[in-house]
């Protein structure tokens, strides 16, 4: 395992400086709980009703006429902040 270690060391620091932060988010989601249980979490297969179908294309319609709403404003909407999502405690 040290060797692997030190050879992913020895590939960062080869990397160009425009490249880390790539590398850093990757690393990060591999690190991230949350992001390894979505990155495996099985493809979601079940066939969309009707309804689900029909609310799809309602989105989408919208979105040809009007411009996406911003998560901000969806938190500021429910009288949230970003650090007020920030402090929710992770799912177990």
């Amino acid at each position: 395992m040290a060797a692997n270690k030190d050879h992913a060391h020895e590939l960062i620091d080869r990397l160009a400086p425009s490249q880390v932060p790539a590398v850093i988010g990757m690393l990060e989601a591999l690190l991230d709980p949350i992001s390894r249980v979505i990155a495996n979490a099985p493809v979601d297969d079940e066939p969309l009703t009707v309804a689900d179908q029909q609310a799809l294309a309602e989105a989408q319609d919208w979105l040809k006429h009007n411009e996406g709403i911003p998560h901000e404003q969806v938190l500021a909407d429910l009288g949230l902040t970003r650090k007020d999502v920030d402090r929710f405690p992770e799912p177990k």
